[in-house]
């Protein structure tokens, strides 16, 4: 049986519908493709979402493990403004120095030391030159003859004085050292004393002492004094003389 042949009206009919394919092909390519692209665009968006979350969870552990060891998280870069307003390192300095003079100004206004101890009475040294009057002075060096090694010693340099009693109106030479004002001459100036020049000086004498007490005990010694200049010597001299006239008469009461 021969296959049946399509009408003229089954043609005409299936002509449409190849075109409308043809069509269809040629602006679709893909076909059936377009129907599942918004699925793939949300796969990416979800895919998407996703590493920004990782991304996120990354950063926030890095801070987190930066901040336990003494870091912290990433620096924002300063832009040029704010290097501008911020001040330099010496303003920063200078502004420290200041605000540590200001404090230091007001502590020292709020702190007060009291005494530990009240002084309440004047405490006075006696030299027990109290009772006398001066009446002579005058600078000079002061040397002591050691038997023992057989050579003058220096005793010190300071003023030589003669002090007069306010009582009995005898008269002692008195020598301090300079600065420790230790007693380095003690006696009194008796008759029996005689001044003698020193070999070779016109402004240094000589005289034995028997009883001279600088040292606590009364204890024979040998002095010798030097004088600036030889006026000094013989102003020393007269008063010394002087002296002794006053205390000889003095001494024979006694």
């Amino acid at each position: 049986m021969a296959d049946p042949t399509p009408s003229a009206d089954q043609t005409a009919s299936s002509e449409p519908r190849l075109a409308e394919q043809e069509t269809e092909l040629a602006t679709n390519p893909k076909g059936t493709q377009d129907s599942t692209e918004p699925k793939a665009d949300d796969d990416k968006s979800t895919v998407s979402k996703v590493s920004e979350t990782a991304s996120a969870a990354v950063s926030g552990v890095k801070d987190s493990v930066f901040s336990m060891f003494g870091g912290g998280g990433p620096k924002e870069k300063k832009t040029e403004e704010d290097v501008k307003d911020e001040p330099s390192g010496s303003s920063k300095a200078k502004k420290a120095d200041d605000d540590d003079e200001d404090k230091a100004d007001e502590e020292e206004a709020d702190v007060s030391f009291e005494p530990v101890v009240h002084l309440t009475e004047k405490v006075e040294t006696k030299t027990h030159e109290e009772a006398e009057e001066q009446v002579f002075k005058m600078r000079a060096k002061l040397f002591k003859f050691d038997r023992d090694s057989r050579e003058w010693k220096e005793r010190g340099t300071g003023d030589v004085r003669l002090l007069k009693h306010k009582e009995n109106g005898k008269t002692r030479l008195v020598m301090r050292r300079d600065k420790t004002l230790k007693v380095c001459a003690n006696h009194y100036v008796t008759p029996d004393m005689k001044l003698s020049p020193n070999v070779g000086s016109d402004r240094s004498w000589v005289w034995n002492v028997a009883a001279d007490v600088s040292e606590g005990e009364p204890e024979a010694q040998t002095l010798a004094i030097r004088f600036g200049n030889s006026e000094n010597a013989n102003l020393f001299k007269e008063a010394f003389i002087k002296a002794q006239q006053e205390n000889e008469a003095l001494f024979k009461e006694t």
